[in-house]
């Protein structure tokens, strides 16, 4: 039974938003996630459903190639339509298939290893053989992420907005990786910011934003946010039996 509160922005009538956070190779977790949501909308049925994900499927985690697999078909959640965000960490990936050395360096030393061994790769073998691993349809995924989704009162990015900027003026590499000055910001940003990127032990709320990046790789819990009319409320999976101690972002 989800616990509602009040929420800092609304949804229209009916609408109702599943939004979840940083997922980096837990796909067992993802998968309970939406076994949970599936229950959910199963026994409050709503008019229109989204099931979104905020972004950072990939790196660190023990499987990367089985979160793409995962979200590469349909809806996970059938009567829910799905959108999902690009993530800083899926950028680099995507950089390092397509042969910049630089990237792939970079990726290397932010978790790509795990994901290169998820799909039987040896992360020191020659990198202009990486992509061919990953499947096409994987491929397809990543390119097909989105930088923002507008939902209401709501903004859905996976790092963060600039301060004095308008939402349709935001740059890419600030809404993927950006944290200063956006965390402590009090400023009013167009919309009520939703996003991951920076690890929290539990979600954050606050009048402007909404952080959900509740460090499932490193032993936290997966956090879907529920969000319907003026209200909120969380759902949860377990966390990893093996949480990863690095923290590098």
């Amino acid at each position: 039974m989800i616990e509602f509160s009040p929420a800092p922005a609304a949804l229209p009538p009916g609408r109702r938003v599943y939004a979840i956070g940083d997922i980096h190779g837990c796909a067992e977790q993802l998968s309970n996630l939406h076994a949970l949501i599936r229950k959910d909308l199963a026994q409050r049925p709503t008019g229109s459903a989204l099931l979104l994900h905020i972004g950072d499927y990939v790196d660190r985690g023990p499987d990367t190639a089985g979160v793409l697999e995962h979200l590469s078909g349909d809806s996970p959640v059938p009567g829910a339509e799905m959108v999902n965000l690009l993530g800083n960490h899926e950028n680099t990936m995507i950089e390092a298939l397509s042969g910049e050395r630089a990237a792939a360096t970079d990726w290397l030393f932010a978790g790509g290893r795990p994901s290169l061994e998820s799909y039987g790769v040896n992360p020191d073998s020659p990198r202009d053989t990486w992509g061919a691993a990953v499947p096409d349809a994987h491929h397809a995924f990543l390119r097909g992420l989105a930088l923002m989704h507008r939902e209401g009162g709501y903004a859905f990015v996976h790092g963060g907005v600039r301060p004095g900027v308008p939402l349709d003026k935001q740059v890419k590499d600030d809404l993927l990786r950006l944290r200063q000055p956006f965390l402590y910001s009090e400023q009013d940003f167009g919309a009520v910011v939703v996003h991951g990127h920076t690890p929290v032990k539990t979600p954050v709320i606050k009048h402007n934003r909404i952080a959900i990046d509740t460090g499932a790789v490193f032993g936290g819990l997966l956090t879907c946010l529920v969000l319907e009319d003026d209200r909120l409320g969380f759902l949860t999976a377990e966390p990893l039996h093996e949480p990863v101690s690095i923290v590098h972002r």
